[in-house]
């Protein structure tokens, strides 16, 4: 490890085991707060894992090497003339344990201010020490789509595991730096598989907490993943907001205009995509099966049956047994 990494973060010791019992290194999670966070869905996203799941700080950032105070003033509490409190800025790495207990990596708080290659080139050196084997940067992005319509998050990336059942947007894009595109773009380098996920959050609900956002993009990491994510909480706030939005709508005509000129924009972006990518699943719909998947299921059915058939104590075995037998012709 180099002398800046040395001063950009300090380990912590003992080191929480990382490794789990499937074969294959952890996924890593970035989400940084403070860039493309709409609907406060990627901040709400590293807090619900961390209040939802056990998990164990790995690494801690120097906030003094990457923080510039003046853009991100915390919090300070004033009580009887004293100042009594600050808020503390936490840019850390943790190792989180979802529900049967697979182990995978965090990477949040707030974005750097500065010295965004250097700690690239730190998280880079995390990644090689625990042996990453995927990294997915999350990012909420206000959009005109309407909240009638079921949530879509877009993909990109060089690893075609990640994309294949996102939506994926193949064309040239002009958007404002920040350290999580920093860190894809150094990852894609070193040859490590990275991709970024976007949840589209309509624009008019954008400045406010909107759950079904951060919903989605845990329920496309745990798909992504192979994670099994504590979601019920989640599916309740969204539920609610969703009710509240409802009312709000049919309470105003012009609202309702609004809504309808963007769920028809919404359904015909859709079908030329579908149009363009017949295979793909689209937000909302359940994920089809692949022809392995429903061959490895056809061949459980057969062995099971099979089982039945061996079994003198399956019902259809004695179905069978009572049956009366045709006598073979003389």
């Amino acid at each position: 490890m180099s002398d800046n990494n040395d001063r950009m973060y300090e380990l912590e010791y003992p080191s929480p085991e990382v490794s789990g019992q499937t074969a294959g290194g952890p996924t890593l999670i970035i989400a940084l707060q403070g860039y493309a966070d709409a609907g406060h869905a990627v901040e709400a996203s590293s807090s619900h894992l961390m209040e939802a799941l056990d998990h164990r700080l790995i690494a801690s950032f120097n906030n003094d090497e990457l923080i510039d105070y003046r853009s991100r003033r915390p919090l300070v509490v004033i009580e009887h003339n004293e100042v009594s409190s600050m808020d503390e800025l936490n840019l850390g790495l943790h190792v989180v344990r979802d529900n049967d207990n697979k182990p995978f990596l965090v990477l949040a708080g707030p974005e750097p201010d500065l010295r965004w290659g250097d700690f690239s080139n730190a998280v880079v050196d995390l990644v090689e020490k625990f042996g990453v084997e995927n990294t997915i940067c999350l990012y909420a992005a206000p959009m005109t789509v309407p909240h009638t319509r079921p949530t879509v998050v877009t993909a990109h990336g060089n690893s075609a595991d990640r994309l294949k059942d996102q939506i994926s947007l193949n064309t040239r894009l002009n958007v404002p730096g920040s350290a999580s595109l920093k860190l894809e773009m150094m990852l894609k380098d070193k040859g490590k598989n990275v991709s970024g996920y976007t949840v589209h959050v309509p624009h008019y609900v954008s400045a406010s907490p909107y759950p079904a956002a951060t919903l989605k993009l845990l329920q496309s990491i745990a798909d992504s993943a192979d994670l099994n994510l504590p979601l019920l909480a989640l599916e309740r706030d969204a539920e609610k907001v969703h009710r509240q939005l409802v009312e709000q709508t049919e309470d105003s005509a012009e609202i309702q205009r609004v809504v309808g000129a963007l769920e028809q924009q919404y359904d015909a972006e859709l079908e030329r995509y579908w149009n363009k990518h017949p295979q793909a699943v689209m937000p909302g719909e359940s994920d089809i099966p692949s022809g392995d998947e429903i061959g490895a299921e056809f061949e459980k059915f057969l062995a099971e049956l099979d089982t039945g058939a061996d079994n003198p104590d399956s019902p259809s075995s004695e179905s069978d047994a009572s049956e009366p037998q045709d006598s073979p012709e003389d």
